[in-house]
């Protein structure tokens, strides 16, 4: 009897620690591949959600398999420079660009647990994010990926929505 229970408890145990190591293998989802900008949106302190980046933003969002990422947001519609010459804008053109447009590249992490991405920011367009880590709350559904940025100075939180590409 004692050799029974001691078989069935290294089997349960076994059966657990598989059970376990394939739940915690499930839990840690992979961003890995390219993504496609969905929407980029700005949630106001009042409640109100409008488009950051326009009706239709444009953006592409590259993982790999060791986590660096590749990450850009554009606006549509942005002022084009009428000289044809990035160097020789106007002050509306250049607004418009810098402002319609948000890029960088660094490291991604993901914590399934606490629904956090960590991004470590090599380089951006926004200089002030370069060296920075950010975290970011977010959630996966299938192939949709959504996360919102840390609050601006007015309390405005900018949340993109991204799909991966098959």
């Amino acid at each position: 009897m004692m050799r029974t229970l001691k078989g069935f408890f290294a089997v349960a145990s076994a059966l657990a620690g598989l059970l376990l190591a394939t739940t915690a293998g499930a839990a840690q989802p992979t961003l890995a591949g390219t993504w496609t900008l969905v929407a980029a949106d700005d949630l106001h302190p009042d409640g109100t959600r409008t488009h950051g980046y326009g009706e239709q933003p444009k953006g592409r969002l590259i993982v790999d398999d060791q986590g660096r990422y590749s990450l850009q947001i554009f606006k549509a519609e942005r002022v084009r420079f009428a000289s044809g010459d990035k160097r020789k804008g106007a002050p509306a053109e250049y607004e418009s660009a810098v402002l319609g447009s948000s890029t960088h590249y660094g490291t991604i992490a993901v914590d399934a647990a606490a629904h956090l991405l960590t991004f470590t920011i090599d380089g951006a367009s926004y200089p002030n994010w370069e060296g920075a880590q950010q975290k970011r709350r977010y959630e996966l559904k299938g192939d949709v990926l959504s996360y919102q940025v840390p609050a601006t100075p007015d309390g405005t939180i900018p949340i993109s929505v991204w799909k991966r590409e098959p």
